[in-house]
């Protein structure tokens, strides 16, 4: 019989969590899909919040939602099916406006799979907007700068030649209980518009960031151009409504 456990270490900042990637988390190629591995990352941050008294239920309680703003993650080596993993992750300094979170996925072995870096943003809910970190209150930064194996979460340039490459609308099972599309949904979106060359291959960093929310009955237009940078290739997405841009990503190989 497989256990698995959830911990924080000794200093109540550092939490694991143990889990298994199933075949139903798994692509084509048996690797975890893009939309399983931000589902699973953004549930252990919130897990790890919750453990920590800051329920999503009490946030709300008190006028504040903590939402995640920008993902990183650098690939050692890919989450395979049915394999065990532990994800380790803990709050780094924050930002004027952005909670800084970082992840470590490993094998039961102990092998690094996954870095990961992420931004959040205290959003105020009765006047909806951005909270300052230094007026959250609620909860007490740390001064944790540790991670350095991925890319930073910023800005994403985006290319003069951006083209559609596929639409979609959103549906009710894409939403979440916010009331709009839930965040590992974007992933799937992207994975459906890679190119045919592209969907074997395992990418070596990944960017997302999220902008406006795509809701109920919206149109989601994919734009893509492919560049080169450093010898890599580089995919850059846009996801468009009416409203503007939903969410932007790249993707290298």
């Amino acid at each position: 019989m497989i256990e698995f456990k959830n911990w924080h270490e000794d200093d109540g900042i550092v939490f694991h969590y143990e889990t298994q990637i199933n075949f139903s988390q798994a692509d084509i190629n048996g690797n975890i899909s893009l939309n399983e591995l931000l589902r699973i990352t953004s549930d252990v941050a919130v897990e790890d919040y919750r453990q920590q008294g800051l329920s999503r239920e009490f946030l709300k309680e008190n006028g504040v939602a903590i939402l995640v703003s920008r993902v990183a993650f650098h690939f050692h080596k890919m989450p395979r099916e049915n394999q065990k993993i532990s994800v380790v992750t803990w709050e780094e300094k924050p930002e004027a406006l952005q909670l800084k979170r970082a992840y470590r996925i490993s094998d039961e072995n102990g092998n690094l799979l996954v870095d990961g870096l992420s931004s959040w943003i205290v959003v105020n809910l009765e006047a909806r907007r951005i909270m300052p970190t230094k007026d959250f209150k609620l909860h007490k930064p740390n001064d944790y700068q540790r991670q350095d194996g991925c890319m930073k979460p910023g800005k994403i340039s985006l290319p003069d030649n951006l083209a559609e490459v596929d639409s979609r609308k959103i549906r009710f099972s894409d939403l979440d209980s916010n009331g709009h599309t839930t965040n590992s949904r974007y992933g799937a979106f992207i994975a459906d518009a890679l190119p045919v060359e592209y969907r074997g291959r395992q990418p070596s960093d990944f960017k997302i960031n999220y902008s406006k929310e795509a809701m109920l009955d919206e149109d989601v237009h994919i734009l893509s151009a492919e560049t080169e940078v450093d010898g890599k290739k580089k995919l850059v997405y846009v996801g468009k409504t009416d409203k503007g841009n939903s969410f932007e990503a790249e993707l290298y190989f």
